[in-house]
């Protein structure tokens, strides 16, 4: 397990020694320091920066610990009520359903989250509340052509698009959250069909992640893709032979005139023995504010969670969209049916 710690999680003997001497006005400075306990599934370089900009804010200590999602849960769930763990932090409306199902997350009830979350980026009970967003879109081949009807993810099962699209496999997460959404709006029959139309339409199995996905379009391995969208934006932000295959790309964003284009997010969730309650709650919102959302926007080319919050150059460079305002709890619930239609649609 990769771990990255930041400060340490003994407790601070020498500070709170200073508190417990301190008087006044600096004692209550004192006193609202300490520490915050992070488990994370981020793995971005710059994330590190929202630890220290929040450090150097509040004076609060920012420890963390990183790996793989499940493995944090089980990590929790392990630890019982013994986990120095405060806050979970993770990608994803079913990884954060799984924390939810595992009862490691507790409540919460803030004034500044719920002013600056829409509701469906929150959970209806408080348990994980969302930080930023990535839209789930479809890419084309230019050099071949615009495809003509694909407006909407149903199309992607059209048999007009025989052989044509590269896609991940149904273990991974993204692709399970789609169809967890579709099961949502339409159904489990309805689902399942589109799925085995898909399957029918594939180009070749089920491989790699959405960068081999955009490499393989860009290399005429295939017509068509399903991709996230910051995986996109990092080819229009990056070096010359990068910005070469965003250019030969076409980005279709679905379901416009319908519900809009499906959208997954990473979200945080308080921890239910948390030790650092309270901070973790203030880091919480921390990450809602605007010079945190500019770091999960200019850092990892993902959209402000915040309403009115603009995205970053490179993402921009993909077009304005409406997104799906399913709520991700909903789409947490479906992920167990969306995995035995995938096993039943034959999509490996």
């Amino acid at each position: 397990m990769k771990k990255l710690i930041l400060g340490s999680f003994s407790l601070a003997l020498g500070a709170l020694a200073v508190i417990a001497c301190a008087e006044g006005e600096e004692a209550s400075t004192l006193a609202d320091n300490g520490e915050v306990n992070i488990y994370s599934s981020r793995h971005y370089d710059t994330d590190l920066a929202l630890y220290e900009d929040f450090t150097e804010q509040t004076g609060i200590t920012v420890n963390r610990i990183e790996a793989d999602a499940d493995a944090l849960i089980e990590r929790i769930e392990s630890e019982g009520e013994f986990s120095p763990a405060d806050l979970l932090i993770t990608v994803d409306a079913g990884r954060l359903w799984r924390a939810e199902e595992a009862g490691i997350l507790s409540a919460v009830q803030s004034d500044v989250l719920t002013e600056r979350l829409p509701d469906y980026l929150r959970h209806p009970d408080g348990l994980w509340f969302g930080l930023s967003t990535r839209a789930r879109v479809i890419i084309y081949d230019k050099e071949q052509g615009e495809p003509e009807g694909l407006d909407t993810y149903a199309d992607l099962a059209d048999p007009a698009y025989r052989g044509d699209i590269c896609i991940r496999s149904s273990s991974n997460i993204y692709n399970i959250s789609l169809l967890s959404a579709m099961i949502a709006h339409d159904g489990v029959e309805a689902a399942e069909e589109w799925a085995r139309g898909v399957v029918a339409n594939f180009a070749r199995d089920p491989q790699g992640n959405d960068t081999a996905q955009i490499e393989s379009v860009a290399a005429g391995e295939c017509r068509i893709a399903v991709v996230n969208s910051y995986y996109l934006a990092r080819f229009a932000g990056g070096d010359e032979e990068q910005r070469a295959i965003f250019d030969r790309l076409g980005v279709i964003f679905p379901d416009q005139d319908g519900r809009g284009t499906h959208i997954n997010l990473s979200g945080a969730g308080v921890v239910m023995n948390a030790p650092n309650r309270e901070n973790a709650i203030r880091f919480l919102e921390y990450l809602t504010s605007e010079s945190a959302q500019r770091y999960f926007a200019d850092g990892n080319n993902e959209y402000p969670a915040v309403a009115g919050l603009e995205a970053n150059s490179a993402v921009e460079q993909l077009g304005d969209f409406k997104a799906d305002t399913l709520n991700a709890a909903e789409i947490g619930r479906n992920q167990a049916q969306a995995v035995q239609v995938f096993d039943r649609a034959g999509w490996n």
